[in-house]
């Protein structure tokens, strides 16, 4: 018997990218465990991860190419050959690459977070046909907007810190469900006697285990935020040193502050005044005392209409009070801009002969049913998934369903399983899992660059995206000596900038280790030197006023709300959020069969007075609507949801739901403030029971 252990990386779209050790015993991974020695993920993987050997020999893998023969959706496929595959793909696309490239359409996100297996050979592809752009804004781009604007790039406080702050806000995230290893560091500082604050409308699991609990209404972020303001400059709870050196538009952030007392804060968030004033405080004059405050803020916060500017001032506290002078100080939102990736190349945008049109991935629904026009230009003539499921997690989720049922387009769909999406294919490609290829990884909660090393060979026939987008390219004609390079060539250049981060980057050292820390500061703010136009802290952005947007920290209502629409909101008086399964990444692993057992069945939280209301009793099932759909799911009454407010965890695949429906029923195409990003926490609803 040979045995091997095998250096990977997680490849999921979650802030901790674990580091994997893999047990390969005569060819076949035998176990999968954390790298206990890499700092961040300590040898502990979440209970998904730890069972990917279960996912990639899962009997459900789609290992061959296959032809639809049912009518789209009812997923009724035969097998056929690559070469019948390619074939027909490139029949159907080479008359629209003359004619109208734009008619062609990727639709692709982070089912991967991989820099190979993501947006590397694929862009590469469609760059060269000129196919529509696809802007990639479904689940971060509205925070991230908002944060650029203020800090200058998604850098922040090191993951490797948290375990030392004496006071750690958690806002807009349940880090136990969704970035374990931060909960890990929260929970360190929490024993040495750091004090914990969850901000979120719903008590989540890491909200009950936090010293405080702030139960605003949803998409009300940006006005708590601006109430801290008020009372930090009322109560002089600032660090005056660090406003002078390090930050611009103090006096103009001041006057808007000035406007936001704790009591119409509270009125605006459905709290007390009292706990707007308390957090104030904690907050204050822990950094007064020279202790350092940290904040996690996660994208729950941003998936609203006004939530870039949310985000923003959220960004805006850590300068207020001299956060920023700690390592364990400041804020993360994302850390991914602290790496030197090296993605133009990777993607090859000179390969574009001229700027094609951007279509919005949330919007999908809408655009896949749209008709040619001067404005939008040609009809989605054909559509290439890869690394995504539209059809479960796009939003407005009926449009999309029609959208793809449209017999005159033609879709390809790059797959592991059976997804909602791949039923509506006209032809399924098998792609492998991340136990099978190579790949280079960033990540958005720590600072290591990772690799991820091939433990077994590919099942079946499946192929990596980056060799099916090769053979795509050879299909079409394209003799670019681009579409030829390897993966390993492809990861040999993935961090290679010139820039001190990456430590003099070399890809065979770092296959070997499989982790490298980035060159960065301990405390990157400590002494300003912030990446925005002015280098300080913007609370005034000439930026976004050039953008046409208000420059200062502001507070944006719902679209749907009673401050916005009184009359909707009369007629559907209940706030819904949907935020991520314990057991599910987005889409991911709800068809492992250990993890959907233990999750049960789509279920909806509501509080005891809402359910009595409307007469609903505990296990009951009940039906969710508003003008755009509905899906049925089970009723939970519990106080864990506010009142006013429901929670559907999370995202199901439609077809093992009883409906064949899930929460994207209800929510809309509408975009952010900033960003264009979706506002699927946007969304109000009536529930009742089903008879």
């Amino acid at each position: 018997m040979t045995t091997t252990q095998v250096r990977a990386a997680c490849p999921h779209d979650c802030p901790d990218t674990c580091a994997i050790l893999v047990t390969v015993e005569n060819g076949v991974a035998t176990e999968i465990k954390g790298d206990p020695d890499h700092p961040t993920t300590a040898g502990v993987l979440c209970t998904k991860v730890s069972r990917y050997a279960e996912r990639t020999y899962s009997p459900d893998r789609l290992l061959y190419p296959l032809r639809r023969v049912g009518a789209k959706g009812e997923g009724k496929f035969e097998r056929i050959s690559w070469d019948e595959a390619l074939d027909t793909i490139a029949a159907r696309l080479k008359p629209l690459a003359e004619q109208r490239p734009e008619a062609i359409l990727p639709y692709s996100y982070c089912g991967t977070m991989g820099l190979l297996q993501g947006e590397s050979m694929s862009m590469r592809f469609f760059n060269r046909i000129g196919a529509s752009l696809l802007d990639r804004t479904i689940c971060a781009m509205a925070g991230a907007t908002g944060y650029k604007y203020t800090i200058g790039g998604s850098i922040g406080t090191d993951m490797e810190q948290f375990q030392n702050a004496k006071l750690i806000l958690i806002w807009g995230g349940n880090p136990i469900a969704s970035n374990l290893h931060f909960w890990m560091r929260a929970q360190e500082a929490k024993r040495r006697g750091a004090k914990l604050v969850a901000i979120d409308p719903y008590r989540s699991l890491t909200a009950e285990k936090c010293h405080m609990h702030i139960a605003l209404l949803p998409g009300t972020d940006a006005a708590l935020a601006l109430g801290l303001m008020h009372v930090l400059i009322r109560d002089g709870l600032l660090d005056e040193d660090y406003i002078e050196r390090y930050t611009l538009g103090f006096d103009q952030l001041k006057e808007r502050a000035a406007e936001w007392t704790p009591e119409r804060t509270a009125d605006v968030c459905g709290i007390t005044a009292d706990q707007v004033t308390e957090l104030a405080r904690l907050y204050g004059e822990t950094a007064k005392a020279g202790e350092p405050a940290a904040i996690r803020v996660n994208y729950g916060v941003q998936r609203v209409r006004g939530g870039g500017m949310a985000v923003r001032n959220i960004a805006c506290l850590p300068a207020l009070v001299g956060a920023w002078r700690h390592p364990a100080g400041g804020v993360q939102l994302s850390t991914s801009g602290s790496f030197p990736s090296n993605k133009p190349w990777l993607q090859r945008t000179d390969l574009l002969k001229k700027q094609p049109r951007t279509i919005n991935m949330t919007t999908i629904g809408d655009d896949l049913l749209r008709p040619a026009s001067p404005e939008f230009g040609p009809q989605v003539e054909a559509v290439i998934v890869y690394n995504a499921n539209p059809l479960a997690i796009a939003p407005d989720s009926s449009k999309v369903a029609a959208g793809f049922a449209r017999e005159d387009l033609f879709t390809v769909v790059l797959e592991q399983f059976q997804t909602d999406s791949v039923d509506y294919a006209d032809i399924v490609l098998p792609a492998t899992t991340q136990l099978e290829h190579t790949d280079a990884h960033l990540a958005y909660g720590h600072l290591y660059m990772m690799a991820n090393n091939p433990a077994i060979a590919p099942l079946g026939e499946a192929k990596p995206n980056t060799e099916i987008f090769r053979l795509l390219a050879r299909r079409m004609g394209f003799d670019d000596p681009c579409f030829a390079e390897t993966d390993d060539e492809l990861a040999a250049q993935a961090f290679r900038k010139d820039d001190v981060r990456a430590m003099h980057f070399d890809w065979e050292a770092l296959k070997q280790k499989g982790w490298q820390k980035l060159n960065m500061p301990e405390a990157p703010f400590a002494c300003g030197n912030f990446p925005t136009p002015s280098g300080k802290c913007e609370f005034f952005s000439a930026s976004m006023a050039k953008d046409g947007l208000e420059p200062l920290p502001a507070y944006i209502p719902n679209w749907e709300s009673a401050a916005s629409t009184p009359d909707l909101a009369a007629k559907y008086p209940l706030a819904m959020i949907s935020p991520p399964a314990r057991n599910f990444l987005n889409s991911t692993f709800v068809n492992v069969q250990s993890l959907r057992a233990t999750e049960g069945e789509p279920q909806l939280d509501m509080h005891p007075d809402d359910a009595a209301t409307r007469g609903i009793n505990h296990g009951e099932m009940v039906r969710i609507f508003n003008d755009r759909g509905s899906f049925v799911c089970k009723a939970r009454v519990t106080d864990k949801a506010r009142k006013g407010l429901v929670v559907g965890l999370s995202i199901w695949w439609k077809k093992l739901a009883r409906d064949g429906k899930n929460a994207n029923e209800v929510t809309s195409q509408r975009l952010t403030d900033m960003g264009r990003a979706p506002t699927f926490y946007d969304t109000l609803v009536q529930v009742e029971k089903v008879l």
